[in-house]
């Protein structure tokens, strides 16, 4: 499986200037590649080869397209090809998506390499901190080492980025080959199955009524309102107005990597805690754009929190099953009989059957329960399903965000 490792990168002023001019060129190829994608007759669309072929021509009608290395251009070809596949496969999966949009100075930011041959490592800066990387056409620059760099041979692709906060960064994409191989349905003891309810109340709340709470926020979107305060006050376009937005985005980035750095906790305790995880695949964009706790769901990045999850299960092997959400809360875990009920309403009570408890632990038992179905276990077989949940309920187990934070799950 693939493996990304981040690094902060410093380059020269020479060096960043030259990137970013670069960058900036794959931008306008990229907008030419999607406008002659979508201009072109819907039967008859251009593939992935037939785009790199037409690059050549491209080149001789706007020399500018031949300054950044060519292969870096195929690239942004072949990754605006990797999204119209993927906003395929979500529009056969009944998924409301448009088409790729045009990109301004400024949106495109980043570029790659995919052969060792168009870049190098150099470990012999004479500082151990510090690990030297060469990209062709641009130039060497430090990266800083605070984990091992592996030899260029080693590497599938590197990825240069500037942050909107002006710094940039490298990630190194590599294969790890002796991953865990993940353990048969029938082979998962019921203790080791969980479901988990991604919630706005609770950050997750998991079919052992354990609830995590959210984290306080509060300080870090304070900063960014009088930050962004700030900028409104400045004159667009002058000195002033970049150095004051270079602020609101440190002070934006601050929110997500507190964010991504508690959701990267929280993964690996789930699937270094369990062997099976079932968890609901949320379709967030139309819940944000309809929803009035649009800013709260947002904050909750279900989306990011899900691929991390799938991600690290491959490297802990662990199984991860994304079901469907409809129902989950109406379904009643113990009977099946489904019950409407407000947002507002925290309890499960069945009409059918009585039975009450915590409508999100309601939930993420449903959630289990689809997920070893999926996988070939129902409400009526003895593997997992039946034993894993049992109908009296436990007394809940609230986990503060602190405890997270600090100790890095909140099993610890």
């Amino acid at each position: 499986m693939k493996h990304t490792l981040r690094f902060r990168a410093y380059l020269s002023d020479d060096v960043a200037s030259e990137a970013w001019r670069h960058i900036d060129i794959l931008r306008q190829i990229r907008n030419h590649t999607v406008r002659d994608y979508y201009n072109s007759d819907y039967n008859d669309r251009p593939s992935d080869y037939d785009q790199h072929s037409k690059l050549k021509d491209w080149t001789d009608q706007w020399p500018t397209f031949a300054e950044p290395s060519q292969h870096a251009a195929q690239q942004a070809i072949s990754q605006i090809h990797s999204d119209l596949e993927t906003l395929q496969e979500r529009r056969n999966e009944g998924y409301d998506v448009g088409r790729l949009q045009w990109q301004g100075a400024g949106d495109f930011r980043s570029l790659s390499y995919n052969q060792s041959s168009r870049f190098n490592v150099d470990y012999n800066t004479g500082d151990d901190r510090f690990v030297r990387l060469r990209l062709e056409k641009i130039g060497w620059f430090n990266i800083r080492a605070d984990r091992d760099v592996p030899p260029a041979e080693d590497i599938d692709e590197v990825i240069l980025k500037k942050e909107t906060t002006g710094e940039w960064y490298v990630s190194l994409v590599t294969t790890v080959e002796d991953t865990p191989e993940k353990p048969p349905l029938s082979e998962i003891e019921p203790e080791d199955c969980v479901g988990v309810d991604l919630g706005i109340t609770s950050d997750i709340h998991t079919s052992e009524n354990l609830s995590v709470d959210t984290l306080d926020m509060s300080d870090e979107y304070d900063r960014y309102a009088r930050e962004q305060r700030k900028l409104d006050r400045k004159e667009h376009g002058s000195a002033n107005w970049e150095n004051q937005r270079r602020k609101v985005a440190q002070a934006k980035r601050a929110i997500k990597r507190k964010v991504r750095d508690y959701q990267h906790k929280l993964t690996t305790w789930l699937v270094t805690e369990y062997d099976f995880v079932a968890v609901e695949d949320l379709d967030v964009k139309p819940m944000l754009e309809n929803s009035q706790n649009a800013k709260n769901k947002q904050d909750a990045a279900w989306s990011q929190f899900i691929g991390l999850l799938e991600y690290k299960a491959d490297l802990h092997g662990t199984q991860v099953e994304t079901v469907k959400p409809e129902g989950t809360t109406k379904e009643c875990a113990v009977c099946g009989v489904e019950t409407n009920k407000p947002l507002w309403v925290r309890e499960h009570s069945c009409p059918a059957c009585g039975h009450t408890e915590d409508r999100d632990l309601n939930a993420a038992k449903n959630i289990l329960y689809r997920g070893l179905k999926q996988l070939g276990a129902g409400r009526s077989e003895s593997t997992p399903v039946q034993t894993a949940l049992p109908t009296l309920t436990p007394h809940r187990e609230a986990v503060s965000a602190k405890r997270v934070v600090e100790a890095g799950s909140p099993g610890a």
